[in-house]
């Protein structure tokens, strides 16, 4: 899979901090830890800019 079909998923875990993961690793995670999940982005810098703004919102916390 080549980065222009790569997306892009925000996680929030049980202790608040949300991660950006490529989708590949979202869809064999199974996860009990993950709160939610925002996504999917098509570019890593689209998910980093969300993420800012999911701080900024108290949504999650910054690692």
């Amino acid at each position: 899979m080549n980065d222009s079909s790569q997306k892009y998923y925000i996680i929030k875990k049980l202790e608040e901090t949300c991660e950006i993961l490529p989708i590949t690793q979202v869809e064999h995670k199974k996860d009990p830890d993950i709160v939610e999940t925002w996504g999917p982005f098509n570019t890593v810098e689209e998910a980093i800019a969300r993420r800012v703004g999911l701080i900024r919102a108290g949504k999650c916390q910054p690692k």
